[in-house]
């Protein structure tokens, strides 16, 4: 078995697991079907595709930056009548960081690690609206498990959230992974995809464990220097 590695970094994520009607949430971190529909929309498959053979892949995420809670409101107009919507609620996570990993045959990674190098659907973070900011496919890794990967796999937020916290030469974060029938007291989450088909979308339960992996901070202990008359200067 093999692990790929994703960065899902953007000014904006939307991962939901129980959205409705008019009131559409966000998780505090990547769902696995959002994942998958991402892979699956590089593999350039249409909605209506099977989805099983990626929904198979094991499932985790590491939270390296928690990011911001937004709330937005929307509007729109039916495009037959003119006549106007109901305003809808939306939940965002502005300014987050996030490696998710799957795990899986070599084989099968290697073509969905191409297909996120040349994406046959443009990938989005959960939502249409939220494009990310640099490449996702961080490495395939042949040599570690899932959990070994997402534990050692270096920090990855923004170089902002490093400096302000070069004081600590380690830091804690969340890792949640897909459980398997060996772990103890899980919880549950509605987002194992079955069908993306917008006739009919369907998503089942799998379980999440959570648990502290601790890296070390690439920042630690750097001197930052701040000169306000840098832009006054000629080259």
């Amino acid at each position: 078995m093999s692990v790929l590695l994703l960065r899902l970094a953007g000014p904006l994520q939307s991962w939901g697991s129980a959205a409705r009607f008019a009131r559409r949430t966000t998780e505090t971190a990547p769902t696995k079907s959002g994942v998958i529909g991402l892979l699956a929309a590089a593999l350039g498959r249409p909605r209506s595709a099977d989805p099983s053979d990626l929904a198979a892949l094991r499932f985790g995420v590491r939270v390296d930056q928690r990011g911001t809670p937004v709330r937005d409101f929307q509007t729109a107009h039916n495009l037959d009548t003119g006549d106007a919507m109901p305003v809808s609620e939306r939940f965002y996570l502005a300014d987050a960081v996030f490696v998710a990993a799957v795990q899986g045959p070599h084989d099968q990674l290697s073509n969905l690690q191409q297909a996120l190098k040349r994406p046959g659907f443009l990938p989005f973070l959960g939502r249409r609206s939220c494009p990310p900011s640099q490449p996702i496919d961080l490495r395939l890794r042949d040599d570690l498990d899932l959990e070994t990967a997402l534990k050692t796999e270096q920090w990855q937020a923004s170089d902002w959230q490093q400096w302000r916290r070069r004081k600590e030469q380690r830091v804690e974060l969340q890792v949640l992974i897909e459980a398997n029938g060996h772990d103890g007291r899980v919880d549950t989450l509605r987002d194992q995809p079955l069908s993306f088909d917008p006739a009919h979308r369907r998503y089942g339960l799998r379980g999440v464990r959570s648990f502290p992996a601790t890296v070390p901070n690439p920042r630690a202990s750097q001197q930052f220097e701040h000169d306000p008359t840098i832009v006054l200067r000629s080259e």
